[in-house]
């Protein structure tokens, strides 16, 4: 059958596709790490999906944490309990009611894939947190998350790997008017755009859960993921070979890293003088230093550490800077 001009463009517009115009951002198509998890808008709303489904009433969070995720798990009205972690980072006189779960956080990478099955072992009922481990693949079986942000320039994005899924329908998050500070960040100095990022952080803490934006996944199908991981990994073992005799801690070797943490007794002083040169060495989980005793690991962890960034941005010359720099704070 012979179909018309007129045909054609009615079939079109019942699909309201656009053809021609200005064109847009490149559609990339290289293999996406994690492309068979459960892509969200925040690695906050993966724990949020996960209460959900799973229905979740009572949690063990460690005191060392993030306190949006302390926030989320009060707005569902969960019962929280609390534990210690010891100096390489894993749950201490743990002891979980019978629906209780364990909220296990793999800090810079170093909680490897063993030790978590050990865990999930001992207790059954445990979620992994790989924020700072985006190269670790989950261990099977086990509900793990994971978030973009902290690894690459995208305005949202987390997966999620789980065996529940929600029942119910999830609106799909839209980006573009969150990317000005990564557009800026590129072409001037991070310092213009900080308040921007800074609120597009405080803006998750109320965002519900939505599928991660069109756009954020297709800026993931774009990058090269075994160089940034080589980059990372290269990165953190030249800063551990050149601080790591100064390190209270000793940190285990990663793949992919995402900051080399070096514990000083001045940590919390050279970080500022780190940031008046210019270094932005953030301390991580500051509500830890408002809410536990000076005396407890976990405040001074949080107070000492400064998480030396290991990003696919930088190599040796800006590494060396920065090593040296640390070094001469220290006297």
């Amino acid at each position: 059958m012979k179909v018309s001009a007129d045909d054609n463009t009615r079939k079109v517009n019942k699909v309201m596709v656009e053809i021609g115009g200005y064109i847009e951002f490149e559609h990339y198509l290289l293999p996406m790490l994690h492309e068979k998890a459960v892509a969200l808008n925040c690695g906050r709303n993966c724990l949020a999906y996960l209460i959900e489904a799973k229905k979740i009433k009572k949690i063990s969070l460690p005191y060392f944490l993030c306190d949006s995720v302390i926030k989320l798990c009060k707005s569902y009205g969960i019962e929280i309990h609390y534990y210690h972690v010891n100096e390489s980072f894993l749950p201490e006189n743990i002891l979980l009611d019978d629906d209780e779960w364990l909220y296990v956080v793999n800090y810079y990478g170093q909680v490897s894939s063993s030790q978590i099955l050990a865990l999930q072992k001992q207790f059954l009922r445990i979620i992994v947190d790989n924020a700072q481990a985006y190269f670790d693949m989950p261990v099977e079986g086990i509900d793990t998350l994971y978030t973009c942000r902290k690894f690459f320039g995208v305005p949202d994005g987390a997966f999620l790997y789980t065996d529940s899924l929600l029942e119910r329908g999830i609106e799909q998050d839209e980006s573009f008017e969150r990317m000005h500070f990564l557009l800026g960040r590129y072409e001037r100095k991070a310092s213009e755009f900080y308040d921007e990022y800074v609120n597009n952080n405080v803006l998750f803490e109320s965002e519900p859960i939505k599928k991660m934006s069109k756009l954020t996944q297709n800026l993931l199908h774009s990058f090269d993921y075994n160089r940034i991981k080589k980059i990372r990994t290269d990165n953190y073992a030249y800063v551990s070979d050149k601080l790591g005799n100064r390190n209270l801690l000793n940190p285990k070797k990663v793949e992919g890293a995402f900051a080399y943490p070096l514990m000083l007794e001045n940590g919390a002083s050279i970080k500022k003088k780190l940031i008046e040169k210019k270094i932005y060495i953030p301390t991580l989980w500051p509500n830890v230093l408002e809410t536990l005793d000076a005396s407890s690991l976990e405040y001074k962890l949080a107070e000492q550490i400064i998480p030396i960034p290991c990003d696919q941005r930088y190599g040796e010359e800006e590494l060396e800077y920065v090593c040296t720099l640390i070094k001469g704070l220290e006297k």
